[in-house]
Formats: structure tokens, C-alpha cells, sequence
């Protein structure tokens, strides 16, 4: 079989291969996209994408439920789960369509459906031909990692793939894993009127980020949903209303049988890269199959790089179009660019919704002497006319040049708030970068100055 050479090949067609992909076009070059499955990659099909557009009917709910408390009765009549899900997927094919769109007809371009593997250095195989790239980037994503618990494979579980797949609302569901995936989901389907049933084996739920944030998301969980803490599944088996999990406290070793009409496994991601057997090219991976990269996101491999979901480092889509940045500038110019870790911000979309960058305070104090600020949204006056109760900001800061190190927030509009400190942070900013700027008054933004002025 003849081997057909590309300037540059793109494994994996989400939205870090497509950042590649569209500047390669661009330059002039002779271009391979491989995916497998639709262009959009994880983002599009089976995350950002439908995961937000789910939970903003799920917010609404929320909002409408706490509507008494600024003195407004509402009552809700029916919550349509066909049609939330109607639409969330109406929203995907819109996404994929209009990127299949953009590929179409480009010239020098290449789009190849089908599954690849390494067969050496820089050749593919894949079941219609063989092609070798002078420059390639794995961008394969990542896929959802299911432990090996006693009965689960024979389950019929779901996972934030094929969740999206429900045309009916479960009545009960039992959610393995309280990280990020996992509490967004237990959001929605708490609020779209689920039974839901968290399990997490640590000791808190989102154990990223600060003590005090996971404390209050798990007192707000806790108001509509079963959350098991320092707990692991045993067993999960079928029963005659769906399935039957059964659970041991880590501590105490009591065991527990929960019933549930269906079972969500959401404990975390594992890399795609063993699907491309990159072992044949020398490519490294680390211990969790991960690509390893270096500052530069370049692989062992002279003129390979990975990057996004991928290599396992902040494993979120802006995170990844950064990586996409980086590693193209790094493959073009010979003055090269690090990507920087620290500055990457995330977002978690439950209710409350979280937002944090940088260190948390416990990282911090291993290698800076800090001061720590914290508000609360009461303590501002657009807080207070919200009547948000529970929601806080924290910011950790360098005490000897007071350059912000690190920002979390827990409340209504977390992930718009953070946004001022992350174009801080993108500048390895100080603390008056914020205080000496003014703000509008009374707006929520009051809550960032809030914080930084109560450092001690």
C-alpha cells in the first residue's frame, strides 16, 4: 500500500486538533485530520456543549424555587425532561454540523473517519491507507475511566457520553464520583426532580478546590440530594427496580445497600493515547497513560507534539485552544513559548457554581509566606440585594510582593467574576492591578475588591 505524505497530520478533530488544523490550512500546507467519531471532539458531542446547555434549565429550576425569598411566589407547572433533552442535543448537531461546515471544501485538506495507529516514528495506519506527517499533533482526548468495581461491566451504567442518549427522566440515580462530572450532573438531575444519590470515596466532594468551597457545595447539595462521603462502591448489581449498590464506609467499614433506577459512573478521565499504540514512535506516556510533554507541550519525539486531554494537565477546553496556540507557534518559529499551567482558570457548573485559578491556600503556604482575603457576597451590596447567604471569595496573595497567587470563588456568577483576575494572573499581577482600577457600583465585581482589601 503506497504512503501518502502530509505536511502536517492532526489526530483528533475536537476543538485543540481543529485550533491546529485551521492554522496549518491557512499557512498553505498539506493537511490530515484524523477522527474516528463526529469533528467537535468531546467539547461539542459530549461535554461543554450539552452538559451546559442541560443545566441551564436546571439553573432556571433553581432560580425559580428560591424565588420566594426577594418575595416572588412562582410556582412550576411541569419540567418537560423530552424536550431538555430535545434541545440539548439539537444544540450538539448545530455545533457538529457547523464545524463539518468549516472543514468542508478546504484545499490541501484531508479528513480521514476512521481509527489510526502509529506503525512508526511518524507513519499511520489506518484501514484505507498509510500516511506519514513531517509534523504531528495528538490531540486524541480522553474518554471516561470506569473503576473495576465487582459487577459493572455487566451494568448497563451510564457515563456523560451516553447520559445525553436518556429520552425519559430517571426517578432515581445513584452518581460514583464526586468530582467535577459527577456534581454538575447531580445538579441537573436533582433539579429536573431525580432522586440522586452521590458516592465519592474522599472525604469531600470536589477535592480540587479549597476546604471551604466543597464544605458549602456539599451543605447546598445536601438540601436536595443523598451524598456518601468516604465511601466506596463494593458491588453493583441488577435488582427489580434497576440496580443495587452496595457501599462500605472507609472508616468504619459499615456497609449499606442503595437502591437506584439507574447508575452514573463519573470518577474521572483516561487518555486516549492507547488507542494509537505511540509507543511505535517512542512517544512516552506516564503511569496513567497519559502523553508526557514538556514546557513547550513537545513530545520525546522530535517534531511530535500532544496536547489538550490528551497529556492529563487542565483538562479544560480553554485550556486546550491555549495548548493549540503554544504547540502550533512552537512547531513554526524557532524562538519557542511555555505554556503556563498557573494560569489556567476553571469552572464548575453546579448550584452554587464554583470558579478558581492558581494555588489554593494549602499549596501556597508550601513555598510563599501569605495573606489570605476573604467576602462574602453579603458583605457587597448587589450580594446582600440577591440575598445570596452563602457564597464567599478567597484570595491568597504573596506577602512580600503581594502578586495574587491564587482566587476562588463560590456563588451566582462565579465563572463571569473570576475573569478579572484571570487577565491579572495572565500577567503574573499584583494586588493593585485590581484595587486601583475602578469599579462599577453596586455590581457583584464589587465582591473581587471586597476580598483583596480584607488580607491579612
Amino acid at each position: 500500500m503506497r504512503i501518502k505524505e502530509f505536511d502536517v497530520i492532526v489526530i483528533g478533530g475536537g476543538d485543540v486538533g481543529l485550533g491546529i488544523v485551521f492554522k496549518a490550512v491557512s499557512a498553505g500546507l498539506k493537511v490530515a485530520l484524523i477522527e474516528k467519531r463526529n469533528v467537535g471532539g468531546t467539547c461539542v458531542n459530549v461535554g461543554c456543549v450539552p452538559s451546559k446547555t442541560l443545566l441551564s434549565s436546571a439553573d432556571r429550576i433553581m432560580e425559580i424555587r428560591e424565588a420566594a425569598k426577594l418575595g416572588v411566589q412562582a410556582e412550576i407547572i411541569d419540567i418537560d425532561f423530552p424536550f431538555i433533552m430535545s434541545r440539548m442535543r439539537s444544540a450538539v448537531e448545530s455545533g457538529r454540523s457547523g464545524i463539518a461546515g468549516a472543514l468542508s471544501g478546504k484545499k490541501n485538506l484531508n479528513v480521514f473517519h476512521e481509527e489510526a495507529r502509529f506503525t512508526g516514528k511518524y507513519a499511520l495506519e489506518l484501514k484505507s491507507r498509510k500516511i506519514r506527517g513531517g509534523k504531528i499533533f495528538i490531540a486524541t482526548g480522553a474518554r471516561p475511566f470506569v473503576p473495576p468495581v465487582k459487577g459493572l461491566d455487566s451494568t448497563e451504567y451510564l457515563t456523560n457520553e451516553n447520559v445525553l442518549e436518556l429520552k425519559e427522566r430517571p426517578e432515581s440515580m445513584v452518581i460514583i464520583g464526586g468530582g467535577y462530572v459527577a456534581v454538575e450532573y447531580a445538579h441537573f438531575f436533582a433539579a429536573v426532580g431525580t432522586r440522586v444519590t452521590i458516592i465519592e470515596r474522599g472525604e469531600r466532594l470536589v477535592a480540587g478546590e479549597e476546604p471551604e468551597i466543597s464544605d458549602i457545595l456539599q451543605k447546598e447539595f445536601g438540601k436536595r440530594t443523598s451524598i456518601h462521603t468516604g465511601t466506596e462502591v463494593k458491588e453493583v448489581a441488577r435488582s427489580s427496580g434497576g440496580y443495587s449498590v452496595f457501599v462500605k464506609d472507609v472508616a468504619t467499614g459499615e456497609e449499606i445497600e442503595i437502591s437506584a433506577e439507574k447508575v452514573m459512573v463519573a470518577t474521572g478521565r483516561k487518555s486516549n493515547a492507547d488507542i494509537l499504540d505511540v509507543g511505535n514512535t517512542g512517544v512516552q506516556t506516564d503511569d496513567r497513560g497519559f502523553i508526557k510533554v514538556n514546557r513547550y507541550l513537545e513530545t520525546d519525539r522530535k517534531n511530535i507534539w500532544a496536547l489538550g486531554d490528551a497529556i492529563g494537565r487542565q483538562m479544560f477546553t480553554h485550556a486546550g485552544d491555549k495548548e493549540a496556540e503554544i504547540a502550533w507557534h512552537n512547531a513554526t518559529h524557532r524562538k519557542r513559548v511555555k505554556m503556563d499551567f498557573s494560569a489556567v482558570p476553571h469552572a464548575v457548573f453546579t448550584y452554587p457554581q464554583i470558579a478558581s485559578i492558581g494555588l489554593t491556600e494549602e499549596k501556597a503556604r508550601k513555598n510563599y509566606e501569605v495573606l489570605v482575603g476573604r467576602a462574602k457576597y453579603s458583605d457587597t451590596v448587589k450580594g446582600s440585594a440577591i440575598g445570596e447567604e452563602e457564597g464567599f471569595a478567597k484570595a491568597i496573595v504573596d506577602k512580600k510582593t503581594r502578586r495574587i497567587l491564587g482566587f476562588h470563588i463560590i456563588g451566582p456568577d462565579a465563572s463571569v467574576l473570576i475573569q478579572e483576575v484571570v487577565n491579572v494572573l495572565a500577567h503574573k499581577g499584583y494586588v493593585s492591578y485590581i484595587s486601583e482600577s475602578m469599579h462599577i457600583f453596586p455590581a457583584l465585581s464589587d465582591l473581587i475588591t471586597e476580598t483583596l482589601s480584607n488580607l491579612e
